[in-house]
């Protein structure tokens, strides 16, 4: 075998075990010392591979922000946002150790990585977007309501629920729980675009 294929499978070795580690305890309750003493991997060949926890961790959160976007790639062909939601449940609820990695990234992202994986998700953001103004652009909107208008509507709702779960009080929320509120964001978005009164003259 090569050095460069060997340096290669150790690095896929060390990158399994730190998916295995942050996956099942958080960033703040993972350690080096714990992925090389579960794995037996000197700590030695992590650093020789890697920089520090941080460095790990950050590819960590990248790898499973493709992973997900490449999921929804494969499997959504613009059905809509009902369509979205449900292949978003299934990616979880399939990879829930990836699942828990992102939700942690995106809701409670270690404090001193905040910026780091916020450029990250740049492109996350950006996915979700694309989706959302293409649904939106397939459906005949309200009168007097504008494209503009219901994507910043659009914006404002997904910082309310990522702010719901972002307070210190739900720092120590439950994966289940999070997946909870996945299972229904299909009937939330039905509300908010469709509204949930039926609407009658009496009601003006």
């Amino acid at each position: 075998m090569k050095k460069s294929e060997k340096t290669e499978l150790t690095k896929e070795k060390i990158f399994s075990a730190a998916l295995m580690e942050f996956g099942n305890k958080g960033y703040n309750n993972s350690s080096l010392n714990s992925i090389c003493s579960n794995n037996k991997i000197s700590k030695g060949l992590i650093y020789h591979n890697f920089k520090s926890k941080d460095d790990i961790y950050l590819l960590c959160v990248e790898y499973v922000f493709d992973m997900f976007m490449a999921f929804i790639n494969k499997h959504y062909k613009g059905e809509g946002l009902r369509r979205y939601m449900f292949l978003r449940y299934e990616f979880f609820t399939e990879n829930p150790l990836l699942g828990k990695i992102f939700f942690e990234a995106v809701l409670q992202p270690p404090q001193n990585l905040r910026w780091d994986i916020k450029a990250l998700k740049v492109k996350l953001d950006e996915f979700n977007f694309d989706i959302y103004k293409a649904a939106i652009e397939n459906i005949t909107l309200r009168e007097g309501i504008t494209i503009k208008e219901a994507i910043e509507y659009y914006s404002i709702m997904i910082e309310m629920y990522s702010g719901y779960f972002s307070s210190n009080a739900y720092a120590d929320v439950m994966f289940s729980e999070i997946m909870e509120h996945e299972s229904t964001l299909d009937k939330m978005f039905d509300f908010m675009i469709y509204g949930i009164a039926n609407k009658k003259e009496k009601d003006i």
